[in-house]
């Protein structure tokens, strides 16, 4: 490790100083190396965590999206800002911390790596990325991909360790921070050991969005986004839709709509491009899911879909007659599980969306937005979006509030947060 973080900050040293449009240039390079092996990228991705394929292909593309946006957009999000005060001259610079450490999850291996390290290293600052154990090659390949595209070596690092070696990582002199996509457990660790030694962390955790439809919404409309916000990668994602809110005068024809929808989706082998359900990434995942349905139906929750699990395979499943003591309302289920339940009002609606310990974002159907808009402060999120699901964009700032983390991730937010933002005055005698 220690000759790593030699090397990381020798990198440093030299790709601080290097002109942003050479920077820019490089992740130009990257993105093309990126997309002549996309097919190679993504069969690496549904091989090691069980992602249809079709899925690992758009993830791949979308991290090309997301280099075009910073090559595009990092010279402006970075120029200096001058700030008209009594002196003569005052500006702020964006100046980079460091040798940056990530600790990366595996539900999207090259996604959740790319939006920290892109913006990160345009930035000026370089990286060393701890990937999750279960997708090695992902990792690797990366790191290769970095090398390929003719970056410095240095520049971006993987990290072959295990999770209980992270803290002596963050505890050392020349990491200047952290940013980590994972668990509460994960991130409340991370964020420990980095306030010990006074350095700045981002944290992305889970989630447990509410999907609220209303009485006016376009149903059709709305059922078939539900289907994607709660089902892409077989429910594994921090910021799929778990908790299904629909309002009493319309729960019947939505819940039949959506069961149907739902139950025509084709679970089967990840690599047939025509699978849209694949298996959870590990049995362990699996089995969990199963225990916490298994104790929501105890609990008084009816399945009228799914609900059995076969190895690492769990059916695509809806529950009904869901309260908000079960385990599928109160915590995070990392699986196609969608949990649903009637209210009455949107006031309701809303108390019940932010009866949750998370805060990563929630959708709301409705055709009335002048009367949402106006009421978006009520909602306790990092994001709120209406007649869409919640999604990242590298455009558009990516974070949540209360168990959901802290800090911001893509566009002009993301780009700013591993810098040191200085102040400059100058008044001449």
């Amino acid at each position: 490790m220690q000759t790593k973080i030699n090397t990381a900050q020798e990198a440093f040293g030299y790709w601080k100083a290097m002109p942003l449009q050479e920077r820019i240039g490089l992740v130009d390079n990257l993105k093309k190396v990126l997309h002549e092996n996309r097919l190679h990228y993504a069969t690496l991705i549904t091989q090691e965590m069980g992602k249809p394929i079709t899925q690992s292909l758009a993830e791949v593309d979308k991290c090309g999206v997301l280099c075009e946006y910073y090559s595009e957009n990092a010279a402006a999000l970075l120029q200096t800002k001058h700030i008209k005060t009594e002196a003569q001259e005052s500006f702020v610079t964006y100046e980079p911390l460091g040798v940056l450490l990530g600790v990366m999850p595996w539900n999207f291996p090259f996604w959740q790596v790319f939006r920290f390290a892109i913006p990160s290293i345009l930035a000026g600052n370089v990286v060393m990325v701890k990937h999750a154990s279960n997708v090695p090659q992902s990792a690797e390949s990366i790191e290769a991909l970095f090398m390929e595209s003719d970056f410095p070596i240095g520049v971006y690092q993987n990290l072959h360790l295990p999770s209980d070696k992270v803290a002596e990582v963050i505890a050392h002199p020349e990491i200047k921070a952290v940013s980590l996509t994972g668990s509460e457990a994960a991130g409340s660790a991370v964020a420990a050991q980095a306030g010990k030694y006074l350095k700045k962390s981002l944290l992305e955790l889970g989630g447990s969005n509410a999907f609220i439809v209303c009485e006016d919404a376009n149903l059709d409309k709305a059922v078939a986004i539900a289907v994607n916000a709660r089902m892409q990668n077989a429910g594994q994602s921090c910021i799929a839709a778990k908790r299904f809110l629909i309002q009493k005068t319309v729960f019947a024809t939505f819940t039949e709509k959506y069961k149907l929808a739902v139950s025509q989706l084709k679970v089967g082998d990840p690599m047939n491009t025509e699978t849209q359900i694949g298996p959870l990434a590990r049995l362990d995942l699996a089995v969990e899911l199963e225990k916490q349905v298994n104790q929501s139906i105890a609990m008084g929750a009816k399945v009228i879909l799914g609900g059995k699990r076969k190895d690492a395979f769990y059916e695509p499943t809806l529950l009904v007659d869901v309260t908000p003591e079960m385990p599928v309302f109160k915590e995070e289920t990392f699986g196609p599980v969608a949990a649903l339940l009637a209210f009455d009002s949107l006031n309701e609606a809303i108390a019940i969306s932010n009866q949750s310990e998370f805060g990563l974002g929630v959708s709301i159907f409705t055709e009335d937005i002048n009367y949402i808009r106006n009421r978006i402060n009520e909602f306790h999120e990092g994001a709120v979006f209406i007649n869409e699901m919640v999604k990242s964009d590298p455009r558009l700032p990516f974070g949540g509030i209360k168990k959901s983390g802290y800090g911001r991730e893509l566009s002009e937010e993301g780009i700013k947060e591993f810098v040191n933002i200085k102040t400059v005055v100058i008044n001449r005698s």
